[in-house]
């Protein structure tokens, strides 16, 4: 096993920093540190997303967790900060548009981000917390976890987390969760599609590292261009999307890696990766 990279020139990942980092065997995590409520301020926003533009370009990773510490895995904007910036001049119209647009180009960089990105939640996800796990491509939740959009409560309808949240869950279940604000259980979180799986949260990191690993084997050409046709293919009436899918199969067919992992299997062989 390698070993862990950790970063301490960068402020972010040193102990007590907002996000901590760390690189093992393709993997990287990156752990909301800001407790009690690991609330996406500005600063952990922003952090988040120089990580990602780093782990996008980086050949060593290949797959990114994002976790955090403590019994909430994020409780989403930080309302504090937002209310204070109703002193300025503008009522905290600027303030706020950057805040909203900075959530909204993360989800967006996870989402084009050529490498899978895993949720890794422990707690309660709510509001921009629940829309930064719908953001990732896959979701693993202990059994205590919860999650709810809970805008509607405090006269704030959940409307960017609605983005990721409509897409993830099914539309009735979404509009359920947006409408009523009301917080459902891990099982329920499932049902309605949000998580993959629920295990024991003894079990989580371990459960987290497996699909992690398992995913990391793969082509990292394979899963890059994987991604984004999933992506692209879900925007497209069916037939452009089996047209779309089809030019994207002839290409994949005529990479490296294609040709090495086909190679592999007829000759019974471990596939070597080459492509990026």
């Amino acid at each position: 096993m390698a070993e862990i990279v950790s970063f301490p020139d960068a402020a972010r990942a040193e102990e007590g920093g907002l996000l901590t980092r760390s690189l093992r065997d393709g993997v990287l995590r990156l752990v909301l540190n800001n407790p009690p409520a690991n609330v996406l301020s500005i600063a952990l926003l922003e952090a988040l997303m120089e990580e990602l533009e780093t782990a996008g370009a980086e050949p060593d990773v290949r797959v990114v967790v994002i976790a955090s510490t403590g019994n909430v895995f994020s409780a989403g904007h930080d309302l504090k900060e937002l209310t204070a910036h109703r002193a300025d001049e503008d009522q905290g119209a600027g303030f706020f548009e950057k805040t909203f647009r900075l959530a909204a180009d993360l989800m967006l960089k996870i989402t084009h981000l050529p490498k899978p990105v895993i949720a890794e939640i422990d707690g309660l996800a709510t509001a921009a917390g629940c829309q930064l796990v719908a953001s990732c491509d896959l979701a693993i939740c202990t059994d205590s976890s919860t999650f709810c959009t809970p805008g509607v409560n405090i006269g704030l309808f959940c409307s960017t987390p609605m983005v990721a949240v409509s897409r993830a869950a099914h539309r009735k279940q979404a509009m359920e969760m947006l409408l009523t604000g009301e917080t459902i259980d891990a099982s329920t979180a499932k049902d309605f599609g949000l998580v993959n799986r629920i295990v024991p949260k003894q079990y989580l990191m371990q459960v987290v590292s497996k699909y992690a690993a398992v995913i990391a084997s793969k082509s990292p050409q394979a899963l890059r261009i994987g991604k984004e046709a999933f992506n692209r293919q879900l925007e497209l009436p069916v037939e452009a999307a089996y047209d779309y899918t089809a030019r994207v199969m002839v290409e994949s067919m005529l990479t490296e890696d294609a040709e090495e992992g086909i190679g592999a299997f007829l000759g019974k062989r471990m596939p070597e990766w080459k492509g990026e």
